[in-house]
């Protein structure tokens, strides 16, 4: 007799379906991925005999335009942003009354003259019969001091008749210069009271940054030498520029203790779109001694402080989060948020949260992979 025997059967491809899952759901082995990951030490950034000072664009000419005289705003020809002449209408204020007292001034002037006509006339027969001895002397003066007091009189009223016309010229207000409009706070109906702001019109082509430099910085400046202006806001291209002239005022704020710098830009730069009064901007100065004088005043960074570059394809950006990733003691990477500074070329400065010689992935997405 035959005997049979059931052995339990396993299909193959199921158990090869289940381990590849729990591998994608685990990750493989950190050292596999981690030895294959290309990885470069975070270097020092900059010089230690230069100093970054924040400072902010401003124009060099800007004016705001008020009103002299008060007025509701019937006409308004400028918006945010638009580039006007000099001499262009931007404010039409309402007028009639101002127009009706210069016309009514005109028209006393006219009858100041008329009047000044015929004293001159009585004047002149005043005259001719005071040669014929018609007249005393008496009378001959008092025929000059009336002609003196009419002419007198029609001068008062020629004056005054200007004087209107100047008012009415008031409640038109014009650009001062060509530039561009950067503030309206007025609209339609409004009403303008004297003093109160129009519009603010300034000039594109002159800008310069200011910046607040330690008085104990400042004094040990290297004469002669241009600083470097930086603009983080314009693309890594455009963004160093060199100043066309350096002012240093002579005037030390006793709160601070510091000195405001000026630094004019080129109008090239000055031109360029994106550039405009209020934008952010760093001041590089050279200095004779590396001196750690960020600290001095909030908001400035020196790159004799611990700050350190990476290759700029090493950067992650998640949403609002920006981060690196950077391998341990055991080689595995791990994602840390950095906060990034100037970028030079395929570099990038990392104000906080790396250290000089930290080793850093430079294929994230690599990195993203190790578990």
């Amino acid at each position: 007799m035959f005997t049979f025997r059931l052995v339990p059967f396993f299909p193959v491809a199921p158990v090869v379906a289940a381990v590849l899952a729990t591998a994608l759901l685990f990750g493989v082995p950190s050292g596999t991925h981690a030895q294959a990951l290309q990885a470069a030490p975070a270097q020092a950034a900059g010089s230690a005999a230069a100093s970054a000072f924040d400072g902010v664009v401003v124009a060099v000419r800007q004016t705001v335009v008020a009103a002299q005289v008060p007025g509701a705003v019937v006409e308004l020809n400028a918006k945010v942003g638009d580039r006007v002449k000099a001499g262009q209408v931007l404010v039409r204020l309402d007028a009639r009354a101002a127009d009706q007292n210069a016309a009514a001034s005109e028209a006393q002037v006219q009858a100041a003259r008329a009047s000044l006509d015929v004293a001159s006339k009585d004047f002149e027969r005043q005259k001719q019969l005071f040669q014929k001895n018609y007249i005393s002397q008496a009378a001959l003066e008092r025929a000059e001091s009336e002609f003196k007091s009419t002419q007198a009189q029609a001068r008062a009223q020629l004056a005054q008749a200007g004087a209107a016309r100047t008012q009415t010229g008031f409640y038109v207000v014009r650009a001062p210069f060509a530039g561009v409009v950067a503030e309206v706070p007025v609209s339609l109906g409004d009403m303008a009271m004297p003093g109160r702001a129009l519009v603010t019109v300034y000039d594109p082509a002159a800008l310069r940054v200011t910046a607040a430099v330690p008085q104990s910085f400042a004094s040990q400046t290297t004469a002669g030498v241009m600083p470097r202006v930086e603009l983080p806001g314009l693309p890594a291209a455009a963004a160093w520029v060199t100043p066309s002239r350096v002012q240093m005022l002579p005037v030390v704020d006793a709160a601070t203790h510091t000195v405001q710098l000026r630094a004019d830009l080129p109008a090239s730069v000055a031109g360029l779109p994106g550039v405009g009064p209020g934008m952010f901007a760093r001041l590089w100065l050279p200095a004779p001694q590396a001196q750690a004088v960020a600290g001095a005043v909030p908001g400035t960074a020196s790159s004799a402080s611990a700050s350190v570059s990476v290759p700029l394809k090493s950067i992650v950006r998640r949403a609002e989060m920006t981060g690196l990733y950077v391998l341990d003691p055991n080689g595995k990477p791990v994602l840390r948020q950095v906060r990034l500074g100037r970028v030079e070329g395929d570099r990038v400065e990392i104000l906080s949260g790396l250290m000089a010689g930290e080793q850093v992935v430079l294929d994230p997405q690599a990195a993203a992979r190790v578990r």
